[in-house]
């Protein structure tokens, strides 16, 4: 008789957890910021190119889209920081029950808000 049991959990029964989520979202920052450092370095090329690029991109990086970029990226870096902090004190052993997990990821969450908001606000001045 053949097991028709699933070997391992899917997603009928799995229970999402905040771990889960950060980590999934930490994958995901990993490769946006990636790709980001890959325009920041051509960003930066065209900076030195002159001052027709450099104006180009100034326009762009005061559009309402660029801002919005920018906003994004401050995240995601602000993110993928905290995360690897979190990961760094796992790897130590600490904080694997799941209180503390709970915990853990709340912060890296809710940190990571809280640092785009202050870097922004460090940014225009206004801190």
């Amino acid at each position: 008789m053949e097991n028709k049991n699933p070997l391992s959990p899917h997603l009928q029964i799995y229970r999402w957890h905040i771990s889960s989520l950060v980590s999934i979202a930490h994958r995901i920052t990993g490769i946006i910021n990636f790709v980001a450092l890959i325009f920041i370095c051509i960003w930066v090329f065209l900076l030195f190119s002159g001052e027709t690029n450099y104006n180009l991109i100034d326009h762009f990086l005061k559009s309402i889209f660029g801002k919005f970029i920018i906003l994004g990226l401050i995240w995601s870096f602000s993110f993928q920081i905290l995360s690897e902090i979190r990961h760094l004190i796992l790897d130590m052993g600490y904080g694997f029950e799941p209180k503390m997990t709970k915990i853990s990821g709340l912060l890296v969450i809710f940190g990571s808000f809280f640092l785009t908001v202050t870097i922004f606000m460090v940014g225009k001045n206004l801190f």
